[in-house]
């Protein structure tokens, strides 16, 4: 069976979910407020991450596999990849409302999922201060916790100040150009541009993307690598024997002729608490710039 048969059946089982429950009807688009909160979905690990900083998880029914934070997310039935959805996986739970990060997909599914009568709630992603606060904000309208959105969003605001002014006396000439490494499959350097979240992260924490000139991941030549001189290499520590081994990341010949890969300087963090933009991101910053810089931020 080919994706778009694959896809249009997922498509008409996700609507005979709704039939067979017997109510489908008008779709309900443009929504900020779920008039229903009792059985919410959350597709996206920062949404999920902040309706339990709201003090709102009992209104969860459902959770996407991005969503890992905190422990007790475990509890709730898993939807599914948050770009690989189905509309039948999603509707099964039943849900009265989907609260979906920006990104998730696959198109279909998700169009699919606008025009049942689930309301549905598409949250901006934004890789900055201000995006994670556009985020609390939205999430907690949503829920109907607006006094609780805007004091979490003014505490949450506080610590990525705080978190921010670690690196704003470090010299622009010396700030850490860093190499963003997704993968390194076939000995190919699968690094990240413009406009994602590890270039942010990188930002925020007084760093310097090493690479830029594109949006998004994609495979660098070596002597993209070996110019793009990077003075650290960034990766997610994805546990489980799955990451690169320090031995192999700089016996590539490219790594190997950077000053990161002469230095063997690689810093690995968990990849939900460094790149999911969320209530945790001041905490991440803050260990990123002390990663970075050492002795010359401070917690």
């Amino acid at each position: 069976m080919s994706t778009t048969q694959r896809l249009l059946r997922s498509a008409a089982l996700g609507l005979s979910v709704l039939l067979a429950s017997g109510t489908a009807s008008l779709a309900v688009e443009g929504a900020s407020v779920l008039p229903d909160r009792t059985r919410v979905a959350s597709v996206g690990g920062s949404i999920t991450e902040i309706v339990y900083a709201l003090g709102e998880e009992r209104a969860l029914v459902a959770r996407d596999s991005t969503s890992v934070y905190p422990e007790a997310v475990f509890k709730l039935p898993d939807v599914g990849y948050m770009r690989a959805l189905s509309p039948e996986g999603v509707l099964s739970v039943n849900p009265t409302g989907i609260l979906a990060l920006e990104g998730s997909g696959p198109k279909e599914a998700i169009d699919v999922l606008k025009k049942a009568s689930v309301p549905y709630i598409q949250v901006p992603e934004g890789f900055s201060h201000d995006g994670i606060l556009q985020k609390i904000r939205i999430v907690g309208k949503a829920l109907g916790a607006d006094a609780k959105a805007e004091a979490l969003a003014a505490d949450v605001g506080k610590q990525l100040s705080d978190a921010e002014a670690l690196t704003k006396d470090i010299p622009q000439g010396e700030r850490k150009r860093v190499l963003f490494v997704l993968s390194m499959q076939g000995g190919k350097i699968l690094a990240s541009g413009n406009h994602t979240a590890a270039d942010g992260i990188i930002a925020l924490a007084g760093g310097v993307n090493a690479v830029e000139g594109y949006p998004g991941y994609k495979q660098l030549t070596d002597e993209a690598a070996i110019t793009a001189k990077p003075d650290v290499i960034l990766m997610m520590d994805r546990g489980g024997g799955t990451a690169v081994p320090d031995a192999e990341l700089f016996a590539h010949p490219a790594i190997a002729s950077t000053p990161a890969g002469q230095a063997k300087r690689v810093i690995r963090m968990d990849g939900a608490y460094l790149l999911r933009f969320g209530p945790r991101t001041a905490a991440a910053i803050k260990d990123l710039a002390v990663a970075f810089y050492g002795d010359a931020v401070k917690k």
